[in-house]
């Protein structure tokens, strides 16, 4: 099933880019594991996947040493200052930074530990209530910020888009997203590309690849839906 599931997203994203005109290899694919067990995620493993993203810093601790060291880690849920220090330099990424606070523990523990933390800020589009992550407003300054703090680089932007039935509705969210990036980078910031735009999850990817994502983050699309009461 897993396989099944995997090539199927695999064939929608290729649709999207070839509808958007842009190559396959653009986007990259983050299989979202959070809540399922280890077993599964071996098995999207072995089907070729090596980007995963969890939302807990507790579960992908958890999972981490159970699992191949090629793997690429995502950390895509509001992460809490506290917990930095036990994913700094284990995750590729952190999708979520939302505040200049959150960055500077990031590059406090990257000084500790002589790396460099690779970050997105996380941009609240839509500007739901219930969604972390800072207004389209707030983005230039707080990038501005944290380009100079040491050890920690921005890599680009992420949002997570209002869960809607149809994704056509998301396409405008998407649309300011890219053009919000596109500023940033005529910036020409030190210390700041916008390489990555990280958008789009089962429902709305293909849309959002069609709008610039580079990465979207797919978790029941291949997974299947989640229990939540596990975790």
């Amino acid at each position: 099933m897993l396989r099944e599931n995997l090539e199927n997203v695999e064939k929608n994203i290729t649709l999207a880019c070839e509808k958007a005109g842009r190559a396959r290899q653009e986007v990259t694919l983050i299989a979202v594991s959070k809540t399922k067990p280890v077993s599964m995620l071996q098995e999207v493993y072995q089907a070729g996947i090596r980007e995963f993203g969890e939302n807990k810093v507790q579960e992908l601790s958890e999972k981490q040493p159970s699992l191949p060291q090629d793997i690429h880690w995502h950390m895509i849920g509001h992460l809490q200052r506290n917990k930095v220090k036990y994913i700094v330099g284990t995750v590729s990424l952190i999708h979520s930074v939302d505040s200049l606070r959150l960055a500077e523990e990031i590059s406090s523990q990257a000084v500790k530990k002589s790396l460099c933390q690779d970050i997105l800020v996380e941009v609240n589009i839509a500007q739901e209530e219930s969604k972390f992550g800072i207004s389209k407003e707030e983005t230039f300054q707080l990038v501005e910020n944290i380009s100079k703090l040491p050890n920690i680089h921005i890599c680009g932007l992420m949002t997570i888009a209002p869960f809607v039935e149809n994704p056509e509705e998301n396409r405008i969210y998407f649309r300011k997203m890219r053009d919000l990036s596109v500023d940033i980078a005529h910036k020409n910031i030190d210390n700041v590309d916008m390489d990555i735009l990280s958008m789009g999850m089962t429902g709305d990817y293909m849309v959002a690849i069609e709008e610039g994502a580079t990465m979207v983050r797919v978790g029941t699309g291949i997974f299947g839906e989640r229990n939540y009461q596990i975790v």
